[in-house]
């Protein structure tokens, strides 16, 4: 359905600007301009809308690509450490690993130690696709250095690896 436009009139006794939405400018904002969550989100929102976009090839999110690069660099640990690690919530994390095992891209064996733990090791194919995957990825770190600046990317890393 296509929405209607208000009148010129209608906007001024509602209190809108009669500019159009074309011939608008950017809005301000306000005080969001000293709140760094708000740049850190829309900085976020692009990352994460690239890396869709190179890896779509893939259909591989943020999410999978970190737990396969956990996995890759800590073979034979559990699932509650990778999860722990990256922040992901218990059934989430099983809700991926699932996925990620459909693929053929992990696999969860019971630990020696204890039964109710499971390590995660990556498989031959998971090897595969991982090099396949993180050769798109440096495409798209490539674009985001692109886009913020080489030493605007650098700083912004030693930045936030405090948080990490």
């Amino acid at each position: 359905m296509k929405r209607r436009r208000p009148s010129a009139s209608v906007a001024k006794a509602s209190g809108c600007s009669a500019v159009s939405s074309a011939g608008a400018g950017k809005l301000a904002f306000g005080q969001l301009n000293h709140h760094l969550g708000f740049f850190l989100r829309r900085l976020q929102v692009w990352v994460f809308q690239d890396f869709i976009q190179i890896l779509a090839t893939m259909k591989v999110r943020p999410a999978q690509y970190s737990v396969l690069l956990i996995i890759e660099a800590n073979p034979g640990r559990s699932q509650a450490a990778i999860g722990q690690t990256l922040g992901i919530e218990r059934a989430r994390l099983a809700r991926l690993l699932h996925e990620l095992e459909r693929r053929k891209w992990i696999s969860r064996r019971a630990s020696g130690s204890d039964a109710r733990s499971h390590c995660l090791h990556l498989t031959a194919d998971g090897e595969k696709a991982l090099a396949r995957i993180k050769s798109l990825a440096a495409q798209h770190e490539a674009r985001l250095a692109e886009h913020v600046g080489a030493n605007r990317r650098t700083q912004l890393m030693d930045l936030l690896r405090d948080f990490g």
